[in-house]
Parts: C-alpha cells; structure tokens; sequence
C-alpha cells in the first residue's frame, strides 16, 4: 500500500501556486541582458585559459605580463555585473568593450580572437538590449497573441467633404 502512495506522488505535478522552477528562470532572464552578459564572460573566461605562462613569469615579465591576466578578469566581471546589475549595463558594455579591444594586444590576440568576437558581440547586445520593448512577432504568435498589422510610412488617405459641387482640385472663382 505505501509503495503505492509513494508511486502515485511521485508523478504528481507541483501545486498550482508554485512556480516551476524553468518558467521562474526564464522570467528572470528576460528581465536582463542575459545573453550579452554570458557572451562577455565566456569571451573572458576563454582568454584566460589561452594564456599559458604561470603568474610568476607574468610578475617577472612586467606591466604588460600582468595586463594579460588583468583585463579578461575585468571582462569576466563586467560580464557578471551585467547579468546582475541590468540597470547599468551601459557603462558596464563600454567598459567591456574597451577592456575587450585591448586584449587584442596583451593577451594572445585577444584569445586567438574567438575571445574578441564574443566579448565585442556580447558587449553590443546587452549596450543594444531594451528592458521595455514589445515582444518580437514571433513571441506573440507562440503566446496566442495576433500579430499586430504592420505600420507603413505612407500618410492615410481621406477624402473631405468640399462641400461644393466643384471637385476639389479647381480654382475657379465665383463672381
């Protein structure tokens, strides 16, 4: 009998008021520039891990040794206040940015440049990413939504009354 109660529950599905835990995620990541943030520390992480010199080398090779080391961590945590911090991911997708081109010359080509793309790609999507904009089309088409009609350039065009029996175009006066 317990086996069986033990069976029956354990395919049970979560109770109505608690949120599952994929929908919950999700919610929280369309609240922020997640995938910007995630672009630029992973295009942090794996600039660290082409630099082969240990630290002591670095700290025997100078500035330009410690550079190495120094600007793929500001990546990986401007990525990480990015994710975090959505309020300002303006100053923290320049920085990124900046910090990202200069890898180029301190730190094996920017990670034989597979670190470069991804912090210059997620730098620009979370600077790009709106916290209020519409969902796309196709998100409103999966959600049930109809898609709105398309909005043209070109002004409507009314007719109004003249309120004569000329057509509107003539310029005749009446004497």
């Amino acid at each position: 009998m317990a086996s069986a109660e033990r069976g029956s529950s354990a395919g049970a599905a979560a109770p109505a008021g608690e949120p599952r835990r994929p929908r919950a995620f999700a919610a929280w990541r369309r609240r922020r520039p997640f995938w910007g943030g995630l672009l630029l520390l992973l295009g942090g992480g794996e600039i660290l891990l082409t630099e082969q010199a240990s630290i002591s080398v670095m700290l025997h090779a100078g500035a330009g040794g410690i550079a190495a080391y120094v600007l793929p961590l500001v990546m990986v945590v401007c990525g990480l206040l990015i994710i975090t911090n959505p309020e300002q991911r303006l100053f923290y997708s320049i920085v990124g940015v900046l910090v990202t081109l200069g890898t180029w010359v301190t730190s094996n080509l920017g990670g034989f440049v597979v670190g470069l793309l991804l912090g210059v790609v997620g730098s620009s999507m979370a600077f790009g990413w709106l916290p209020d904009q519409e969902p796309r089309q196709w998100r409103r088409r999966k959600a049930g939504r109809p898609a709105e009609p398309a909005v043209t350039d070109q002004p409507a065009v009314t007719e109004q009354p003249t309120g004569t029996d000329q057509p509107a175009g003539s310029d005749r006066s009446v004497n």
